[in-house]
């Protein structure tokens, strides 16, 4: 088997930082530390037990949307902390499902904390190539041999390399060089709706704010070794809006003969009606009242950074990953990427309405469901998004509309400059991986409560490795990499113990 064991085996890139950069390709090995050699020996000793431990966690499913497994998820979550060394690990009880908080004190000047989440998406096995739970290793061509299952990449393998991280470090005697704080939530893929109550308990936040910053492990190399560092993620408002006939006092209570549309109102055309406010004919772009009053446009360094990941990235490969064959409006790839990081977004992720099984039913649904996503970019807020999302329905006659909030939070920004992002860029040096600032992810996450007052850390992502699939079928993260520029699990192992590192120097 190919442990990929020599860093040196990366080619020498450039890191994007507004001018490029060489950087010499170091390797762990040959890191200045000499406690690295040893560290690493005890992560090639565990590698096996690494890789279980991401299986066995995939085999327990715990989905919040589902209430599947969540008090046996939460243990779970729990002794993994304390068999990774946490001095302690404390479950947290909220108004929904609880989380775990976790400290680990080293003795350190430093402290460094973690964003764990310990559920998963919802799943069809029928669409997967391989068992969604059965965590089998399976070939992935220009990679080399995954994990398949679901929460593969998000988040329990990432995760669970940064536990091995700490494994490795006790296992070789060596206490890491920073004080650690982790806290992990059940209900990220609902939009994280109590976790606010774990980080403003007032011990929990009083221990965080002595931190440097937090991040949430990330195995996001693409094909070619290079990665992204995020200074920031949109936010996101997760809710869904609710035609019935019920409510509007039209059409019918339940689901009635489709022959009767003659003489009744349908509350799924109503629903179809008032979705088409939200958006410009071509669905594009938002069009609710007042949704751009905030929305601050790129900076200049923005721009800056954005033009250098269009320049060093591939648009074709991006694209067939994705698997489109064109970006809205036939933008270059410099300005989709631009839009990507600076438009909010309205998003459909799902429409439910009558029957949808075999053939056909002939009715008149009495009832229908739109879910959707709502992205925000700075200076948005999810209370600001609420409000005119329903007053805009309101205005226009919909106020019959349910609307149910599942979750979400603001955006979130991180400074360039902080010891963080700065100890992220130092670690991908030293493996000699390029890495490129990114003004923000487009994706969401709950690092604003993080971001934001009173705690105002630094919040960010970080790993090596590479994984796909999130909330899709056949969801994957690679531990035994055959891309000489792609790091296996023992290497993104070493990566975290790396930035820890880092932090503290």
């Amino acid at each position: 088997m190919n442990n990929n064991m020599n860093r040196r085996g990366f080619v020498n890139t450039s890191l994007l930082l507004g001018a490029s950069t060489l950087l010499p390709s170091i390797g762990f090995a040959a890191a200045s530390d000499d406690r690295y050699p040893a560290i690493r020996k005890a992560a090639l000793a565990n590698r096996e037990s690494d890789i279980k431990r991401i299986q066995d966690w995939i085999a327990l499913p715990s989905i919040a949307a589902e209430d599947l497994n969540m008090p046996e998820g939460v243990k779970y979550m729990q002794n993994l902390a304390l068999e990774a060394g946490f001095d302690s690990a404390e479950i947290v009880p909220t108004d929904g499902h609880p989380g775990v908080y976790a400290v680990m004190d080293n003795g350190a000047d430093r402290t460094l904390a973690v964003y764990f989440m310990y559920d998963v998406k919802q799943f069809d096995p029928a669409e997967w190539s391989s068992p969604p739970l059965a965590g089998n290793i399976v070939d992935k061509v220009g990679f080399g041999r995954a994990i398949m299952g679901r929460g593969a990449v998000n988040q329990k393998g990432p995760e669970a390399t940064f536990l091995a991280a700490l494994h490795a470090m006790r296992d070789a005697g060596v206490k890491p060089p920073v004080n650690l704080v982790l806290v992990a939530e059940g209900e990220e893929e609902i939009g994280s709706p109590h976790f606010n109550q774990i980080v403003a308990r007032p011990d929990i936040t009083r221990t965080l704010k002595q931190a440097e910053g937090i991040f949430i492990p990330a195995s996001w190399q693409d094909i070619t070794g290079a990665v992204n560092v995020n200074l920031g993620s949109k936010g996101v408002v997760e809710l869904e809006l609710i035609a019935s006939g019920e409510r509007w006092g039209r059409g019918p209570k339940q689901d009635i003969h489709s022959s009767l549309k003659a003489m009744v109102d349908s509350p799924a055309w109503r629903l179809v009606q008032a979705l088409n406010t939200l958006v410009t004919p071509d669905g594009n772009t938002p069009a609710i009242d007042d949704w751009f009053e905030n929305v601050r446009p790129l900076s200049a360094r923005e721009k800056q950074l954005i033009a250098e990941a269009a320049s060093a990235g591939n648009e074709a490969a991006r694209k067939e990953q994705l698997g489109v064959a064109r970006w809205i409006d036939d933008l270059p790839y410099q300005q989709a990427l631009e839009r990507l990081a600076s438009q909010p977004t309205v998003n459909i992720e799902g429409l439910v309405a009558g029957y949808t099984g075999p053939g056909g039913k002939t009715i008149l649904p009495g009832r229908a469901t739109a879910k959707l996503d709502l992205r925000l970019v700075p200076d948005q807020t999810r209370k600001e998004a609420e409000a005119k999302l329903r007053a805009h329905l309101d205005k226009r006659g919909f106020a019959d509309i349910e609307m149910v909030i599942g979750g979400g939070y603001d955006p979130t920004e991180t400074d360039e400059n902080s010891r963080l992002i700065q100890a992220e860029l130092a670690t991908y040096q030293r493996a000699g991986v390029a890495a490129t600032l990114n003004p923000r992810l487009a994706g969401s996450w709950p690092g604003a409560m993080f971001t934001a007052p009173p705690l105002s850390l630094p919040a960010g992502h970080f790993g090596l490795g590479h994984g796909a699939g999130a909330h899709a079928p056949d969801e994957y993260y690679v531990v035994e990499s055959t891309n000489p520029k792609v790091s296996g699990i023992t290497e993104a192992t070493l990566g975290y113990v790396d930035l820890m590192y880092q932090i503290a120097g």
